[in-house]
């Protein structure tokens, strides 16, 4: 790592405390195209086990593939674009100490955004973190392994709203620009809500275990 690189992360680490104290909210709507994990209901009341979670999460991402293959097989000149939540959708956040950066990626969603990326869809991430981290979230998702065409974090006023329906306005942002969102992914109702996406796809959060 750069020197630059490091100062910044560690400069910044305590800041990443601050995105939890804002979590994202449980709610109790659900998309209607959301797909859950199969091993889910199974470990709700237990806590929650990293082979377990890591399995359920490779069944949805194993359903996501071939839907974004075959969404892709003719784009036609369509500017085409996933979205996805960074906290337990991307980042193995819940199962590392925020001070050791930078939190690993989930090994089969980089894969599938990787994935993305080669076919020509954009890579969008919508997270309900605070700004003050941006740069720190933006350096981990790289760090990582990720394609990042953008990053959508919280600004002051955003930290007032319902995070749904600041997530929801992101990906009309993103729409305006053009992109047509084929797969919105998350691990929260919150994060596919609000309709602007094809088809959503949910990860296991465990009656809000994994926020």
């Amino acid at each position: 790592m750069h020197a630059r690189s490091t100062r910044t992360a560690g400069a910044a680490a305590g800041a990443l405390a601050v995105a939890f104290t804002v979590a994202v909210p449980a709610t109790t709507a659900h998309a209607a195209t959301t797909t859950a994990a199969p091993a889910q209901a199974q470990v709700q009341a237990q806590s929650v086990d990293y082979d377990t979670w890591r399995r359920d999460v490779a069944a949805v991402v194993a359903k996501a593939r071939p839907y974004i293959e075959e969404r892709t097989a003719d784009a036609a000149g369509e500017k085409q674009a996933i979205v996805l939540d960074i906290d337990n959708t991307s980042l193995e956040t819940h199962f590392h100490p925020f001070w050791k950066l930078p939190t690993p990626a989930i090994q089969e969603m980089r894969e599938l955004a990787r994935y993305a990326d080669s076919r020509g869809v954009a890579v969008f991430f919508v997270t309900a973190r605070p700004g003050i981290i941006h740069s720190l979230t933006d350096w981990n998702l790289k760090q990582t392994g990720y394609p990042v065409d953008g990053l959508y974090v919280r600004d002051l006023p955003d930290l007032f709203g319902e995070v749904s329906a600041y997530k929801t306005e992101k990906r009309a942002e993103i729409e305006a620009k053009g992109y047509t969102i084929i797969a919105n992914i998350g691990n929260n109702t919150t994060d596919l809500v609000g309709g602007h996406a094809e088809r959503t796809f949910k990860l296991p959060d465990y009656d809000g275990q994994l926020s």
